[in-house]
């Protein structure tokens, strides 16, 4: 959300404009996605339902909002036009919370809910939805107009999935913070049949995250078991270097049927990866690094290391290189390592400082090639470039671990999900078992 502007009450979204970033309309927002969860903690929001000119309801992804300003909602690029469809987890803010009784937690009483307000945590870029405006007195068409305030979510009740009883949702709910191999763990010990209806009910950045982290059977399984527009956009929400070692195990013919519903720069980038051996770099790396050109500085430098979707080994470096700035780019320079990002003033002009020492290597570097590259030179991952000296992509030590790694790795009893004894767990929190 922008500066100025900590929260927005939903009421004021409905019928706004969505714009792209050239400024043309999208369409209009109807209603918002949320996922309710457990222990009276804040529902986070999934996205918006968005009324395209067809007059078909479309879902917008809360991650493509880059805006909600001045009475519009700005998006970050192309958005995907299939018909939106309510998941078994998903709950309309407009449609099935406003008008809702639910009760005030201090007092008992019985309250009307009249709107809810949405607000952002900087540091994570996730929304949640953190106040509710009620009125007091009786429901109905004939109701008397009460006494209206605005609470703090948990200071009402009435809302949870505990108390809806949903399935599905609950038992999500209760592993809401497990990382996604720890997820992934969990639902490769239950049962063909609650496995895939708990897939079902994951969103989709979720459940791509923990199809990255299953084995390739449990893979297989439950991406067969999607309809095939839902399939591509998983596949699109994974890294491209997972996206593609998925598709290489499906016949030819589903994988070009999924990567032709694909948006096309990711099933471009997901094409240009199953050219490649799996066993070498070109294979293993992902096409989406930290890329930068030499004129941009430092502070350019660490805001796209504060990404809190990059993995820590793609945020250990930044790759150099004359534009175009997308992968495969232009000349190659360099890189330059977060540490020494760390050292410089924030102006100092990132191709000033680069590494050049350490040289690229080529995508057909086979796995002990790389592995002995990573270990010679202390890195956490490795540039890529082709015969013209362009980059490619980066492989990074946590792919070449899974290659590295036995096909049953996962079912090793040192991979189990434990509870953390620590104050944490009375609270329904569960950790790995490194404690994190």
């Amino acid at each position: 959300m922008v500066a100025g502007a900590p929260r927005v009450f939903v009421s004021h979204l409905s019928g706004v404009t969505v714009f792209d970033p050239n400024g043309d309309p999208v369409g209009r927002v109807r209603d918002l996605v949320v996922t309710l969860r457990v222990g009276g903690r804040p529902p986070r929001v999934l996205g918006m339902v968005v009324e395209v000119v067809s007059r078909h309801r479309i879902f917008l992804p809360v991650t493509r909002v880059s805006g909600v300003e001045s009475g519009q909602v700005i998006t970050t690029g192309v958005v995907n036009l299939r018909r939106f469809e309510q998941r078994p987890t998903e709950t309309l803010v407009l449609g099935e919370l406003l008008d809702r009784r639910v009760r005030l937690v201090e007092s008992g009483e019985e309250v009307t809910v009249l709107d809810v307000s949405i607000t952002q945590v900087p540091a994570r870029r996730d929304w949640f939805i953190d106040k509710v405006f009620v009125r007091r007195g009786k429901g109905g068409p004939l109701r008397r107009r009460g006494q209206t305030l605005t609470v703090e979510w948990s200071a009402v009740t009435g809302f949870s999935v505990e108390e809806q009883g949903q399935g599905a949702a609950n038992l999500l709910a209760t592993f809401e913070q497990l990382r996604p191999a720890d997820l992934a763990n969990v639902l490769h010990h239950l049962s063909p049949k609650r496995r895939l209806e708990v897939a079902a009910a994951l969103d989709d950045a979720r459940l791509a995250d923990v199809l990255e982290e299953l084995p390739e059977d449990d893979q297989v399984e439950i991406l067969g078991k999607l309809q095939e527009e839902r399939a591509a956009d998983v596949l699109e929400a994974m890294d491209p270097d997972d996206a593609a070692d998925l598709l290489s195990e499906l016949p030819e013919d589903d994988q070009e049927r999924l990567l032709g519903l694909m948006q096309p720069q990711d099933a471009a980038s997901v094409r240009r990866l199953l050219s490649y051996e799996e066993s070498t770099a070109g294979g293993m790396m992902t096409t989406e690094p930290i890329v930068l050109r030499p004129d941009a500085t430092v502070a350019d430098a660490l805001a796209r290391v504060r990404d809190p979707d990059l993995s820590p080994a793609l945020a250990a470096q930044v790759y150099v290189c004359r534009p175009p700035d997308q992968t495969p780019t232009g000349q190659y320079l360099g890189v330059v390592h977060f540490q020494r990002l760390l050292r410089d003033p924030p102006f100092t002009l990132v191709g000033s400082i680069v590494d050049s020492d350490l040289r690229p290597l080529p995508p057909a570097t086979p796995l002990p090639a790389l592995t002995g590259y990573l270990a010679a030179y202390n890195m956490v991952a490795a540039p890529i470039v082709d015969e013209a000296g362009r980059l490619l992509g980066a492989v990074t030590v946590d792919d070449v671990l899974d290659h590295l790694l036995p096909d049953d790795w996962r079912d090793s009893a040192e991979h189990e999900v434990v509870p953390a004894y620590d104050p944490g767990a009375a609270r329904g929190r569960w950790e790995g078992p490194n404690g994190r």
